[in-house]
């Protein structure tokens, strides 16, 4: 290859997305307040973003989740005190997880937001996170209990932000 075709050829763009933003998020905890709000703003400022309202109805739920995952490319994961006690978020988290160690570096990006709860909270999975875990423990297979915790330790290593306002819950 000479110099000039290096010099010449189009730089590589990261591929297209369907959407900008994926939230994902525990209901329970902040669907009617905090994520309702960030979702409102984000459309606001005409940031395509998937929150599972979006799920056609009639549709798999799963399979709509991981093709939503699939077609984002920033994660928002609110952690909050209950996040851990869906399992549905645990498999989000995991799949985001294995997405984003997939692809190559700056395609996909993962924004952890700590609603209310320390990082180290969910990090450590102490607290309410380690009562949901004993259960998960004693109920669930191993290896699927394992992933979910290094999901959680991995994305609580990653730099967020921290929500810990006592108002508008």
């Amino acid at each position: 290859m000479a110099f000039s075709d290096v010099h010449n050829s189009p730089p590589t763009l990261p591929p297209l997305t369907k959407y900008d933003v994926f939230i994902s998020f525990n209901g329970k905890d902040t669907r009617n307040g905090f994520t309702s709000h960030l979702h409102s703003a984000l459309c606001r400022n005409e940031i395509e973003t998937f929150i599972d309202y979006r799920i056609e109805k009639g549709g798999e739920i799963w399979e709509e989740l991981v093709q939503a995952i699939r077609d984002s490319s920033v994660y928002l994961v609110i952690f909050s005190e209950h996040y851990a006690s869906s399992k549905w978020c645990l498999r989000e988290l995991a799949e985001i997880i294995e997405l984003t160690n997939m692809t190559e570096k700056g395609h996909h990006r993962i924004i952890p937001v700590f609603y209310r709860i320390e990082p180290t909270h969910v990090r450590k999975q102490t607290g309410s996170y380690y009562h949901v875990f004993a259960d998960y423990e004693r109920n669930l297979n191993y290896e699927l209990v394992c992933e979910w915790r290094k999901a959680l330790f991995h994305a609580a290593n990653i730099s967020g932000f921290e929500y810990n306002h006592d108002h508008n819950r």
